[in-house]
Parts: C-alpha cells; structure tokens; sequence
C-alpha cells in the first residue's frame, strides 16, 4: 500500500496532530534539557584531564615544566570519569532521581503519565517537579499555535522545530547561563538551509539576518567590555540572536531586542527586589531573546511593524 505523504502531512498539522507532536516533543525536551548540560559537564572535564596529561603542550603555551603530580591528577579524573554510568540522550531509561525506580511506559505518557500518578512517583511517592507537565503542555500549545498562524500548511512543522529549539535552549540557559552550541549552531543552519531551498525567507534576507543578528550582539557586548572592564553576556547570545536572524529577517531583530531587553530587565528587578538573585548573579537574556523571537513568529511581520510604528 502507497504511503499517502498529504493524508500524513495534513494528520500532523490538524490541531488536535500538532497537539500530540507538541506532548511528545516536551516530553523528549524535559529530558534534553535535564541531560545535555550534564554531557557537556562531562565532555569538558575530559578535555581538562587530556590538557593536565599534555606535559609538551604545557611546555609549550607556558614556557615550564608542568608541576608534579599533574599527570597523576590527569590519570585520576580519567579513571573516574571512566568509572561514570554511560549518559546520552536515549541511555539510561528514565528513573526516578529519589529512588531509582525505573519509570514505566504508561507512567511516562505526556502529561497524561503526571497526571495518572498525580505528580508523585510511584515507588517512594517523592514529588515529580510540575515543570515536567508544564513543559509538555506549553509545547503542545505553541504548537497549535503555531499551526494556526500558518493556516495548517505543511511549512508550520518547521516552525514547529524552530519554536522547540528555542525552548529546549531558554529552559537550559534559565537553568545553567549556558546556551549550548550543539542547539544554538544547528537552528542557525537549519535557518539558512531552509531559506536556500525556498521554505521560508529569500536567502539573501536570511543571510543577513543571521549576520546581524550576530554582529548586534557582538558589538554591544565589546563596547560594554571596553567600557567597563566587565563581560555583559556571553557568546551563545550572539549565536541565538544570529539563528534568530536567519529564520525571521534582519527587520524582525530590532524588536526582538527591545523587547528582550525590557522585559529581562522587568524580571530582572523583580526577582533582585524579590530576593531570588543574588549578588554577582544575572539574569540569562536567552530565554527573553526567545521568547522574542517566538512573539515575532506567531504576531507575524505585518503586526510587528505596526507596533513598532513602521506601517
């Protein structure tokens, strides 16, 4: 029997398809976001064990030699990072991180699973965090959203991959100040890829998007530097604002900026006066850079230039 490609397509942008993709994918970005920063943890002490196990690169870029006991150090960490469990996006099977019990298929349902268990684990009855639902929830309904605002086309799945993106990088910047490359650079091509083959901007707009996005970013945070001898954000900004630039367009940054920046800053006081940040702590500006870009996307480039006055 022919696999019927339209019948498909139009099963996943119908609302109540978006919907589902949008559990299952939450469902998958609670694990992302939880896992991803703890590989990458891993991955860059094992660059620090290879770099103290290095005594000629240490002789080189320092002019000594390196001090005793380095390579001991070095031989150390290898073997305890060796003696780690294995981690990766797919192993180990979920389990609960009070008790270790190995979550059942029917207990990991999107958001039906939490609910079943009424948000304890079925074991040792410890809580399971409301932003697992939350997440898979959110995601269901940006997705529809989104499958509104393209009218159902097929092209509202990219957008959907987009928006995922995006969310899967705010929760782990608002967790860790970290905006992993691993999903920062892959929006930025997947941006351009999909302007070179006609699916969303000309590609010359998404070029240049892209490149100013970055350059925006860049020149603001040198200019902070120089001026005050302080680092204002970090690299993975300009990363995310670039692949910003590539899916919506050099004329949508503008407003992204703004209002990322005032509604950071907003969050930012209230959590100072609140007590919830602390001295020497900032507040990430990725999640506000996204959720920019995700206003821009669903308001569309019509409804932006009206707010900003330009139509």
């Amino acid at each position: 029997m022919a696999f019927d490609l339209q019948g498909a397509l139009a099963a996943l942008t119908h609302p109540l398809g978006l919907a589902l993709l949008g559990l299952c994918i939450g469902s998958f970005m609670n694990v992302l976001v939880h896992r991803l920063p703890l590989m990458m943890e891993r991955q860059w002490w094992a660059e620090v064990s290879q770099q103290l196990s290095d005594a000629d690169g240490h002789r080189r870029a320092l002019g000594v030699e390196a001090p005793a006991g380095m390579a001991g150090m070095a031989s150390t960490l290898a073997k305890t990072l060796a003696g780690l469990a294995p981690l990766s996006l797919a192993r180990p099977a979920s389990r609960c991180p009070h008790c270790g019990h190995a979550i059942r298929w029917h207990e990991n349902l999107p958001l039906l699973g939490w609910l079943r268990l009424r948000g304890r684990c079925s074991a040792c009855q410890a809580p399971i965090g409301l932003r697992y639902p939350l997440v898979e929830g959110a995601t269901a309904l940006l997705f529809v959203a989104i499958g509104w605002r393209f009218g159902g086309a097929p092209v509202a799945l990219l957008w959907c991959g987009f928006a995922a993106a995006l969310l899967a990088a705010s929760l782990i910047d608002w967790d860790t100040t970290l905006l992993p490359d691993s999903l920062t650079l892959p929006l930025l091509w997947a941006g351009l890829v999909a302007a070179a083959l006609g699916w969303n901007l000309p590609l010359a707009e998404a070029l240049w998007g892209a490149v100013a996005g970055y350059l925006s970013l860049w020149s603001v945070y040198w200019l902070f530097k120089l001026t005050t001898g302080k680092e204002g954000m970090g690299g993975g900004d300009f990363k995310l604002l670039a692949a910003l630039g590539a899916w919506l367009g050099p004329s949508m940054l503008l407003p992204v900026i703004l209002g990322a920046s005032v509604i950071g800053a907003a969050v930012g006081i209230g959590m100072k006066l609140g007590g919830a940040l602390r001295e020497g702590r900032y507040v990430p500006f990725g999640p506000f850079l996204a959720g920019g870009g995700l206003v821009a996307l669903l308001a569309g480039p019509d409804r932006v230039a009206r707010w900003m006055g330009w139509a």
